[in-house]
């Protein structure tokens, strides 16, 4: 039979007492990493918005265009500025990168609507 040297028992016992809270630690953050980063719905949104965006800006400098285009082309543009507005945003990522992202629509003038506020105050509630 072996005998069990106290120092070394201590030290196994040690060691695991110190790596099980490092190991919660670890898993805990991995929650809170993913948390930062904005979903891959909001960040659709975003580029739905910077598309449509882009086509109407097309729309209105295209020589030979029609009204219809452009009113097509604008119409677009507000409803994927609406779906951004209106989408919940849960995590920490998604907050801050929808926050970042209409601020930059705003300092464009372009956030001006009355649906839009709507959405956006509606998106800050919480669901039901």
């Amino acid at each position: 039979m072996s005998r069990i040297d106290r120092r070394a028992l201590i030290l196994s016992c040690g060691s695991a007492v110190i790596a099980a809270p490092v190991a919660a630690a670890a898993f805990a953050i991995e929650p809170l990493r993913r948390d930062r980063e904005p979903s891959r719905d909001l960040l659709a949104l975003i580029k739905a918005h910077e598309t449509t965006y882009e086509a109407f800006g097309k729309a209105i400098q295209a020589t030979d265009g029609n009204n219809r285009d452009h009113d097509k082309a604008s119409q677009a543009e507000e409803k994927a500025l609406l779906a951004v507005c209106a989408y919940s945003a849960i995590s920490e990522g998604d907050r801050r990168t929808k926050a970042q992202y209409l601020l930059k629509i705003a300092a464009r003038g372009e956030l001006d609507l009355a649906e839009q506020m709507q959405a956006l105050l509606h998106s800050a509630l919480p669901k039901e």
